[in-house]
């Protein structure tokens, strides 16, 4: 049977209601019409069509879905005799826009794929088919009607912006001003494309707040009082509000222009327009490009407000993509793109421009026809870069979701409807590395955790920018940002805060610890918090006490009326307030330490609640007191050391001298023996005949002098304190006047072995010779070589 829909469905039912009704209900069944059959006198049967009517389709616009829904339900009685294979054909199914709906061929479901616009395409006609297993037809194909329901998602669009007006000072009330224009993408035949106007505001307040007033219906805005004075007030400014629904504002989406009302001076001489027809190019997308130069000639005052120019476009450009700057030396008209305009929207403006001067003529005198001109502007096609159509687009997800997790879709469009291009995507900005995108559809996905507590995550919401580019040439790019709101797990336990603290060895009053904690998460996953002693170590509990204050602090206790001052350190168990709570055993450090009468602990009980007795702490003074002296002396005999040294004179023999002279050793010459030196100055001397008959005051030896040892002055056992100084300088004496004292002012050579050797081969020491070997020279070799000769030289072995 045939389900029919009335033709009144729409009026009788709210618009909600009937949204709910058509989207949500049981979807109904169309049935293919029967052929009916009846008697004929003359041969029997035939067949007759009836006819019949199929209700619309209605489906509201903007449906999130889910995707695919289904609509109807196509059905041919014969499906019980035969197989059937249903289809649809038409726009939306197998023509552009192809794909919006299908149709199951074994059941006949029909189903809508994807949300519709009814500002793109208000309504579809398709065709429903029905074959055989054969493909031949076993029924006549029926029409469907989809009908895409408006819904109130476009706000009102001024046509421009900014609109100049202006009214001659001193005009009447209801003198015409000006007209504001807004339209509605939205059905006009609905609440929702109905456009009501009113004024939000005036500047200046100046004679009254309200001296103009707009009709709510058409948008002219007139005058209400008198008193415009130009001397006083040269122009207002109005803020004027399109709200559709019929103006309510508590349903309606507003938009807000801004209405500039000039008050003019007298003006006899209009300003002409020099030709009748102005033309122009610009590309598509791009602003503040002047198109052209609208010249013009006034016979008024030059730069006074009876000759400036104001230029207006009065039609052509109703989406205010265009606006009309003039220049201030030349007073021509800069015909200046301010909205981009789109070549696949419109490829040519023809625009109607009125020109006048900011002074209205004076009474009496009346326009010249050249003060108006059309103008062509021709728009060039560009490449034009992806869109993505939510940008940027948040979604929210909880933290912590596994790797390879699907996030959303995340693909943009390509405005070049006339050439067919290839988008692909790419990402461009993910700070903590967590997204990948796939290149061709932009599928987002997880690489790794979402950590709400990361560095790189912001008031809950990690972003994320990707880059989509099509093939063009030159190719184009777009930018999107994703921004995805983590939702907070519990997955944080709290921490102790503060780690450290003191209390009074003996319990009193004010002798106390505030405590609390400190958690990563978020409400509901910090506090309240919950405070608790641990059974284990006993001596917690038997020492400490723990009372909560509020939800987020608690206060610790000595339980008992002394403990030793001392460090102690017990764990104290934290627990959130999460589901499931997480729980953190923390320690914390506690300094006990005796107080003052103001509960205040002293700085001797901290020193000794650290772990330092009386005794440390007097040696430890001790210690700096005697490494203060050390410095201070030193810092003495450095002086007077210095003053000794610049009093005495050279101990080395200018002749012998050796500081200051230039070595050369990069000249080898023809070797040690041809050389014409006297090196016997540098050798190991043989005797110290020669050095010890030099002159007093020179020596020169390579080993300590075999002299009595002086004699050094010995402190008294007990100190005095008068006799440090004296000491001090007496040991400085008896060392500077030692020479037995090292160093021996000695130059020893080690680069020159000498023609000869008083001693044998240093081969003979090899330790694979055989024999013995007689060290007796040892003994010749000098105090330097005892320990040798002692070891080795005389004597059998054992």
């Amino acid at each position: 049977s045939l389900v029919r829909v009335s033709s009144h469905f729409c009026s009788v039912m709210g618009f909600e209601e009937m949204l709910s009704r058509v989207w949500d209900s049981q979807p109904r069944v169309i049935k293919f019409p029967r052929r009916h059959l009846r008697f004929s006198s003359s041969n029997g049967l035939r067949r007759q069509k009836r006819d019949w009517v199929i209700p619309p389709i209605n489906v509201p616009e903007n449906s999130r879905g889910p995707f695919p829904h289904m609509l109807v339900r196509i059905r041919s009685d014969q499906d019980k005799d035969v197989g059937i294979r249903y289809s649809i054909t038409g726009a939306g199914a197998d023509q552009p826009p192809s794909g919006i709906y299908n149709i199951d061929p074994i059941s006949g479901n029909m189903f809508v794929t994807q949300p519709l616009d009814r500002e793109e395409r208000a309504s579809f006609h398709l065709r429903a088919h029905a074959v055989d297993m054969n493909g031949n037809q076993v029924e006549n194909p029926i029409d469907l009607y989809i009908y895409v329901i408006d819904m109130n998602d476009n706000r009102p669009e001024f046509h421009n912006q900014v609109y100049n007006g202006s009214v001659a000072e001193g005009s009447k009330p209801g003198s015409s001003v000006m007209q504001v224009t807004a339209t509605d993408s939205d059905d006009s035949t609905t609440a929702n494309g109905m456009v009501r106007y009113r004024i939000l505001s005036q500047t200046p307040h100046s004679p009254i707040p309200n001296m103009f007033t707009i009709n709510s219906e058409t948008g002219d805005i007139v005058t209400v009082a008198a008193g415009l004075d130009r001397e006083k007030v040269s122009q207002y400014t109005i803020i004027v509000q399109a709200t559709d629904m019929e103006g309510n504002l508590n349903f309606g989406l507003s938009n807000t222009a801004t209405a500039l009302i000039s008050i003019t001076d007298i003006n006899d001489n209009p300003p002409e327009l020099t030709v009748r027809t102005f033309s122009g190019e610009v590309p598509e997308n791009k602003v503040n490009v002047v198109v052209t130069n609208l010249t013009v000639v006034d016979r008024d005052q030059p730069h006074s407000p009876n000759w400036n120019a104001v230029y207006r476009i009065v039609s052509g450009d109703p989406t205010g993509h265009f606006t009309i700057r003039t220049n201030p030396i030349t007073n021509e008209g800069m015909l200046t793109v301010v909205k981009p305009v789109d070549f696949e929207m419109n490829r040519a403006f023809m625009l109607t421009v009125v020109v006048s001067n900011q002074a209205h003529l004076a009474s009496g005198i009346q326009s010249s026809l050249q003060s108006t001109a059309g103008v062509t502007i021709s728009v060039q096609d560009v490449n034009e870069p992806p869109v993505f159509p939510v940008n940027p687009k948040v979604i929210r997800f909880e933290e912590g979701v596994p790797a390879g997790t699907t996030l959303t879709v995340f693909a943009a469009q390509d405005p070049d409807h006339f050439i067919h291009q290839i988008v692909r995507y790419s990402k461009l900005s993910d700070p903590a590395n967590w997204l990948k995108i796939n290149r061709t559809n932009g599928q987002i996905t997880t690489m790794a955790l979402l950590d709400r507590e990361s560095t790189y995550v912001k008031n809950n919401v990690y972003e994320a920018t990707f880059l989509a580019f099509d093939n063009g040439s030159p190719q184009a790019s777009g930018t999107g940002t994703l921004q995805i709101y983590l939702i907070d797990v519990n997955d944080n336990a709290p921490v102790l805060v503060p780690k450290e603290a003191q209390v009074c060895e003996r319990a009193r009053p004010n002798s106390k610890i505030n405590i609390t904690a400190s958690d990563a998460d978020a409400d509901p996953n910090v506090g309240p918090f919950v405070f608790e002693l641990p059974t284990f170590p006993v001596s917690v509990r038997r020492n400490w006490t723990i009372s909560r204050l509020s939800g987020d602090y608690a206060q610790l206790r000595l339980r008992i009326p002394y403990l030793e001052a001392d460090v102690y350190e017990f764990p104290i168990i934290v627990s959130d307030s999460g589901n499931p709570p997480l729980s953190n055993r923390s320690m914390i450090r506690v300094k006990v330490c005796p107080c003052d009468d103001n509960g205040d602990c002293s700085a001797t009980g901290a020193v000794a609640a650290a772990g330092l007795g009386t005794g440390a702490i007097i040696a430890i003074l001790i210690c700096i007191i005697i490494l203060l002296s050390m410095v201070l002396l030193f810092v003495v005999w450095m002086k007077r050391r210095e003053k000794e040294r610049q009093a005495k004179p050279l101990l080395i023999d200018p002749e012998d001298d050796v500081r200051d002279n230039i070595l050369k050793y990069d000249e080898e010459g023809g070797g040690e023996e041809d050389q014409d030196y006297d090196l016997s100055q540098l050798q190991q001397p043989e005797s110290l005949d020669h050095i010890i008959n030099k002159p007093t005051g020179v020596r020169r030896v390579d080993e300590r002098p075999v002299v009595a040892e002086s004699q050094y002055p010995v402190r008294p056992s007990i100190p005095h304190p008068g006799d440090i100084g004296d000491f001090i300088n007496d040991g400085l004496r008896a060392a500077d006047n030692d020479p037995t004292a090292p160093p021996y002012d000695s130059l020893l050579v080690f680069d020159y072995e000498g023609s000869g050797s008083t001693t044998g081969s240093i081969s003979s020491l090899n330790s694979t010779s055989s024999g013995d070997q007689d060290y007796d020279y040892l003994n010749d070799w000098g105090p330097r070589f005892k320990k040798l000769a002692d070891l080795y030289g005389g004597g059998d072995d054992d």
